[in-house]
């Protein structure tokens, strides 16, 4: 396709044709409208003077007679730029006036008439437009007065003439503007071509081009750079998650072929044999489990959490408090909660989860590093959750006095599969902190890791429901100790 031919098919210059037309006919029927007014104007104008004329006249007849009214026209005929004057007997004989010829049945009947005609003094002459009226005098004469109609012609050109030129400027710089603008935005839609372009051909990198006037074109680049950062960024982490199990998931599989490849060789009996199977299952549960909190993760990322509901968070942390405290008891630690009503709209399932990740690691990593020595005797370490309300948010924390996350390392930990080296003697698949951060994304808050000196203390922020509709149980937060 031609550059021209690109160009006439740009919206910007269909739509410019468009506003073109429209305005071409608004200026038109404008220009119409003024010419029709002064034509009336004109008219009017002819009207009022010739009837003037014919009344002054007609009263001088009734005074005078016959002489008098001859008399009258041929000294009213000579001034200058005079109205056009007949007077003719009851048989159609002239008798005095200044016009040589009329169109034929002009006199033979009464009132306004537009008629062509010619003075006497242009015989020669073509024959000119008048607008008159003719009145019967009392003894059957006729008299005609009328005005020429070349100053209403002359005027109507010079109307007709800028109208013509008026449009014609009209379209000639209507057609430049949409030159102008549809190359722009041809230019424009031309740059995001060949970004998108080289976009396809695998560079995600690649941005649209967005211009400093704010128009519709730069809103909708800015918007669609926005869903090219998310594309990126969630194919940096697909591609870091099939790493992730190329790398951290062949080690349990291969421990799983080699159990089994053992057992056939070692194994003398069923006791033996069952001893290997458990083993086997149980390496297979983490493994699904591992798959299932992948899933987990990927679904609240891409934002497809379930169905949504209201509910409330405290109700949620009692009973992960319920679930945990026995585990948290047989890890010698204690695990206390603190929750006050607080009404949340999202998925419960998925908040549960990431509640339970977060007592699940503080349950693994939340005994002190410098236990208290054997002379004196501590008591049991504490496992805090906490729900509450602040402003507009909703915090659902678990605080624990284990040896905590170094600060330098907090981004790291909430990445896939990522374990740090003071949890490289605990079992686990490093998915813990990144599903309670997805979820928090999903439901449009954050993870917070944060120095609880000592220990860490692991938020997430949701944005609150309104109050509206919402009873609150009590204004206390509910308190469960050890």
């Amino acid at each position: 396709m031609t550059a021209f031919g690109k160009l006439i098919r740009t919206t910007a210059f269909r739509l410019t044709l468009v506003y073109l037309l429209l305005f071409a006919v608004f200026a038109a029927s404008l220009l119409g409208f003024f010419a029709w007014n002064t034509r009336r104007m004109i008219t009017e104008q002819i009207t009022t003077t010739v009837n003037a004329d014919l009344g002054d006249l007609t009263s001088l007849f009734d005074r005078r007679g016959l002489r008098g009214l001859v008399y009258a026209i041929e000294n009213r005929a000579l001034r200058p730029d005079a109205n056009l004057y007949l007077v003719v007997t009851p048989s159609g004989q002239a008798v005095a006036g200044n016009v040589g010829a009329l169109q034929r049945g002009t006199m033979a009947a009464s009132g306004w008439v537009e008629t062509a005609y010619q003075r006497l003094e242009e015989q020669d002459t073509g024959p000119h437009r008048a607008l008159v009226r003719i009145a019967e005098l009392s003894n059957g004469f006729r008299l005609l007065v009328g005005r020429d109609l070349e100053e209403r012609r002359r005027i109507f050109g010079i109307v007709a003439r800028a109208a013509q030129w008026s449009i014609l400027v009209v379209v000639v710089l209507g057609l430049a503007g949409g030159v102008f603008v549809g190359r722009r935005v041809l230019r424009r839609i031309d740059a995001m071509t060949g970004t998108t372009r080289r976009i396809m051909a695998g560079d995600l990198s690649e941005r649209l081009p967005v211009g400093r006037s704010g128009d519709e074109l730069d809103r909708l680049a800015d918007n669609l750079n926005l869903m090219l950062e998310r594309i990126e960024a969630l194919m940096a982490g697909l591609k870091e998650v099939s790493d992730n199990i190329a790398h951290d998931l062949k080690t349990p599989l291969t421990r799983l072929r080699n159990r089994a490849e053992d057992a056939l060789a070692t194994s003398r009996d069923e006791a033996d044999y069952r001893a290997a199977l458990e083993r086997t299952i149980e390496e297979s549960d983490a493994l699904i489990r591992t798959f299932n909190a992948l899933l987990m993760i990927a679904r609240a990322e891409s934002g497809q959490g379930g169905a949504a509901e209201d509910f409330d968070v405290a109700d949620v942390a009692n009973g992960i408090y319920e679930l945990y405290e026995p585990l948290a008891e047989d890890s010698g630690l204690t695990l206390h909660v603190e929750a006050a009503p607080a009404p949340l709209h999202g998925n419960r399932e998925l908040v549960s989860q990431a509640l339970a990740n977060l007592v699940e690691n503080a349950i693994k990593y939340g005994k002190p590093a410098n236990p208290a020595p054997e002379a004196q005797p501590a008591a049991a370490p504490s496992i805090l959750i906490e729900v509450r309300r602040d402003a507009d948010q909703v915090l659902l924390g678990v605080t624990d006095r284990g040896p905590g996350i170094p600060e330098a390392d907090r981004r790291r930990a909430t990445e896939r599969f990522v374990r740090l080296e003071a949890s490289r003697t605990q079992p686990g698949s490093g998915l813990g902190l990144s599903l309670a951060q997805a979820v928090a994304k999903l439901h449009r808050g954050e993870l917070r890791l944060e120095d609880a000196a000592p220990g860490l203390r692991a938020t997430l922020a949701f944005p609150a429901l309104s109050g509206e509709g919402w009873v609150e149980r009590s204004t206390q937060p509910e308190t469960h100790p050890a």
